[in-house]
């Protein structure tokens, strides 16, 4: 059984997307550990601001499976099938780690965990001690040394269930 992280991210009707969002996730995946939720400005294009999260959770599925099954969920969620890269959008899912797997032609570790506060800081709010399967240094300390004047991050308290 491998151990999933999954990134979260809405800049469209947020409170509401995440929170299907994460009821879908449920379905489809079971129990979730979700961390707390971040307001943070569009990254790559002028835009609303997103919320953004990390859920973990178990799973008998390869990545293959888990990222279909994601992408699945979005386009349930009114995001199209060929949505740009940096656009508003109702929900955005991306596989983040699974287990330990390096597999950089489906973006294993997501490279976005090095780059973007709203992916970094949640994920070692929920794996502190969890190491970065490359960079094999913990989560809590890579947040640590992230610099953080480059992305503006608010912790919310969005009602979520």
């Amino acid at each position: 059984m491998a151990k999933v992280f999954v990134g979260i991210g809405s800049s469209i009707d947020r409170q509401v997307n995440i929170r299907l969002g994460i009821q879908a996730l449920q379905n489809v995946f079971g129990e979730l550990n979700v961390s707390p939720i971040y307001e943070s400005e569009a990254v790559g294009f002028n835009g609303c601001n997103f919320y953004n999260l990390v859920v973990s959770f178990n799973s008998l599925l390869d990545a293959q499976a888990i990222i279909k099954k994601l992408k699945k969920i979005e386009v349930q969620q009114g995001r199209p099938e060929k949505a740009i890269k940096f656009a508003p959008r109702t929900l955005d899912l991306d596989l983040l780690l699974h287990d330990q797997l390096i597999d950089l032609t489906i973006d294993l570790p997501r490279a976005e965990i090095l780059t973007n506060a709203f992916v970094l800081q949640p994920l070692s709010e929920l794996a502190p001690e969890l190491k970065h399967p490359i960079l094999n240094e913990p989560y809590e300390i890579l947040w640590r040394k992230f610099p953080k004047a480059q992305q503006k991050l608010w912790q919310i308290n969005a009602m979520i269930n």
